[in-house]
């Protein structure tokens, strides 16, 4: 599957820049599926032999960035009654064109670090992709008003790092990538939880709104 290494990782900037473009709710979180689909699939074509623990993180990866996760996420869109993210600190298109311009940006960028010269060949989209990834989901959080788009921002963010730790996956053990998942995993449960009591007290998710009550 190594063919396929290059083509998963513009999909996942494709829908990086499709998630930064989008005002509907399952739209995103739908998106965010699929990029977690991408990086199971990353994971085999990463390695030129498949082993068992290669094949167990990729369905740990699809399991949970793919299946749960956004299962969990649309439980939640759900049990708030909210369908679109409106009115982004950022408009949509102006989110588009930054994503845009940072994606062009990763890849000059990643062409200047020194670690680029001793990545393999097969893996040369691997840094800016994931610096890419990293400032997409940094967009979505900072940007965007309602509490369940910032959580898949979060979600966004860990891909690029998940992205990143495979272009040194000779340097770094599965085991440090399992914990990441599973740290994910209990972010996204503890976010839910908030989300929940946000809306049983205050009646809302908006993040401006919110803030009114700091004081």
């Amino acid at each position: 599957m190594s063919h396929l290494f290059d083509p998963l990782l513009v999909s996942v900037l494709l829908l990086n820049l499709f998630v930064l473009g989008a005002s509907r709710l399952r739209s995103v979180i739908g998106a965010s599926a699929l990029q977690g689909v991408a990086l199971g699939l990353l994971t085999v074509a990463a390695h030129d032999h498949i082993t068992f623990t290669v094949t167990l993180v990729a369905l740990i990866a699809i399991g949970l960035k793919g299946v749960l996760i956004p299962k969990l996420l649309y439980k939640a869109m759900r049990d708030v009654a909210i369908v679109r993210d409106v009115e982004p600190l950022i408009g949509l298109i102006p989110s588009l064109a930054i994503g845009a311009v940072g994606t062009g940006a990763s890849v000059i960028f990643a062409r200047t670090l020194p670690v680029a010269d001793s990545y393999h060949a097969s893996l040369a989209l691997v840094l800016p992709s994931s610096f890419a990834t990293v400032l997409t989901g940094c967009l979505v959080l900072v940007t965007r008003r309602k509490a369940i788009t910032q959580v898949v921002g979060y979600l966004i963010l860990e891909n690029g790092i998940f992205i990143m730790g495979l272009g040194l996956i000779e340097a770094t053990t599965f085991l440090v990538e399992i914990g990441v998942l599973l740290d994910l995993f209990v972010a996204i449960f503890v976010m839910g939880i908030i989300i929940n009591h946000v809306r049983r007290e205050f009646e809302t998710t908006d993040a401006a709104e919110l803030s009114s009550l700091k004081e």
